[in-house]
């Protein structure tokens, strides 16, 4: 284990002793705020320092192993002790390393999750339409739950655009890295020649605002409409003016829902998406001062950025980040998006372990 990991970690266990001797305190058990607050803080911390714990008495089994060696009658059990001892070494430190690592917390937050058609007429939106059944389908697989806040659709069956509001565990911190432009190079339906064309949409993750954000905007800098919703729902949603289009008059920034049928719950979702782009365009703005500074493994987010091609002809998908390159294309588009998010996760760790390792002492 490298040194400065060594050096947090025993950090952690003297802040182990601190945090059993405050929850020990009368004065913090009758203050429930600040002990709720503690608990969480050794919540953590304990699962930090006992798995360290558990990896200081791995290397001792080893020492003592090893001291086995020169007895003939030992040397088989010392060396299967010692086998057995490494490979959980390996496995702790690996834990461990992404136990320190910074934790972003909006990574827990439901996401909203934007596709729009590019370049490309109405090849681009249909790739989107393409897009989004792959996100839902992967949705599916993982227990997550798909609402449609708004939509645009093309002549042909493919989007315009489409925004749909994510709900599950850890969604925005598994999706956060999709936002940026996504390429298709295939033969389009509508191709007679059998050529193949190059289109594009783009992808934006946001994370879901906590309910509390909504109250920080101020609601004379909004201008509300209310319109009768397009496209399906039956009879009734052409029949009121049930769509909702807020836009937040210092930015510019637009927020709509049409797909529910009470004027007052498309505006509570405008709301949120609205809270929910304002919020990412600060965060966004942060990333670029950041990235003046240090280009790192994932980019900065930028939507027009050039994230990923998805070859058809070849079954291939590229991730142009991480130099990522899988060939089971049909597969990935029925939702089997685990081995990319994987890659993008362990990518961004790498980054932040190399961080963490440049900012602390040498």
């Amino acid at each position: 284990m490298k040194s400065f990991l060594r050096h947090q970690l025993e950090r952690y266990a003297l802040r182990l002793e601190e945090l059993d001797f405050l929850l020990s305190r009368e004065d913090i058990m009758s203050d429930m705020a600040q002990y709720r607050t503690i608990s969480r803080e050794h919540a953590e911390v304990t699962q930090i320092a006992g798995r360290y714990a558990r990896y200081v008495g791995r290397e001792s089994d080893i020492a003592g192993a090893r001291g086995m060696l020169a007895d003939p009658e030992m040397v088989d059990m010392a060396r299967d002790e010692i086998a057995g001892a490494e490979a959980d070494l390996a496995q702790l430190e690996e834990e461990l390393q992404r136990l320190l690592l910074p934790k972003d917390p909006d990574d827990s937050r439901n996401a909203f999750l934007e596709i729009r058609a590019g370049t490309g007429g109405d090849e681009s939106a249909l790739f989107a339409a393409d897009l989004l059944r792959m996100y839902t389908r992967y949705a599916e697989r993982v227990g997550w739950r798909c609402e449609i806040v708004s939509e645009s659709q093309s002549e042909l069956g493919g989007y315009k655009e489409v925004v749909v509001r994510v709900i599950g565990t850890d969604v925005f911190g598994q999706l956060r890295f999709e936002s940026g432009g996504h390429r298709v190079q295939r033969v389009p339906t509508t191709e007679t020649q059998g050529r193949i064309h190059t289109s594009a949409c783009t992808v934006a993750v946001l994370a879901e605002p906590d309910e509390q954000e909504a109250i920080k905007i101020n609601p004379a800098d909004l201008r509300i409409d209310t319109y009768r919703a397009s496209g399906a729902g039956g009879q009734h949603i052409n029949k009121t003016d049930s769509a909702v289009r807020i836009t937040h008059l210092p930015t510019g920034i637009v927020a709509e829902c049409q797909d529910g049928r009470s004027q007052h719950g498309n505006k509570a979702q405008a709301m949120k998406v609205l809270t929910a782009r304002i919020h990412e365009k600060d965060r966004s703005e942060r990333a670029a001062k950041d990235a003046a500074e240090r280009k790192g493994l994932i980019g900065t987010g930028d939507r027009s950025d050039r994230i990923r091609t998805y070859n058809f002809p070849q079954g291939r998908l590229t991730d142009h980040r991480i130099n990522l390159t899988l060939y089971k294309l049909l597969a990935i588009m029925e939702g089997d998006l685990g081995d990319v998010l994987a890659a993008l996760q362990a990518a961004r760790e790498a980054e932040q372990l190399s961080e963490l390792e440049s900012s602390l002492p040498a």
